[in-house]
């Protein structure tokens, strides 16, 4: 399992011309799921996200957590985080989840999310989604489980 976490000023997401999902000051995180990820995984990556110290304190240091301060999330799947680009010009998706199986997995790290106290928008599973990300910084950081 894969998230792309980005501290946002604000970001939203939507689909056929209406927003589904919006933020403030926060994290936006692009969620991929490969074939052997578990709901175990699940928890572990929104455990991360949750802890994350890339949030600014007093003195502009990035000391604190999105569960510290704003907690905003915006949870985004993107199965593209899976595209392996080794060979040739065109990635392939062969390493991405099912969206049968991607798609409870990342409701899993949304709905653990919760559980901990986030405020957490989403994205829409299977729809092309137009993704508006203000990056604050930019700090942008990969978390691989």
């Amino acid at each position: 399992m894969r998230g792309l976490v980005q501290r946002v000023q604000r970001a939203s997401v939507t689909v056929a011309g209406e927003t589904v999902g919006e933020i403030d000051r926060g994290l936006c995180v692009l969620v991929g799921v490969t074939h052997a990820d578990t709901p175990a995984h699940a928890t572990k990556l929104a455990e991360k996200i949750w802890h994350l110290r890339v949030m600014d304190d007093d003195a502009g240091v990035m000391n604190r957590s999105v569960a510290d301060t704003t907690r905003e999330v915006l949870v985004v799947s993107q199965f593209t985080l899976y595209g392996d680009t080794s060979a040739g010009r065109r990635p392939s998706w062969i390493d991405a989840a099912r969206p049968e199986h991607a798609e409870p997995l990342v409701q899993a790290v949304v709905d653990h999310l919760r559980h901990l106290g986030a405020t957490v928008a989403t994205g829409r599973f299977r729809t092309e989604m137009l993704v508006d990300i203000q990056n604050d910084g930019p700090v942008t950081v990969l978390l691989e489980l």
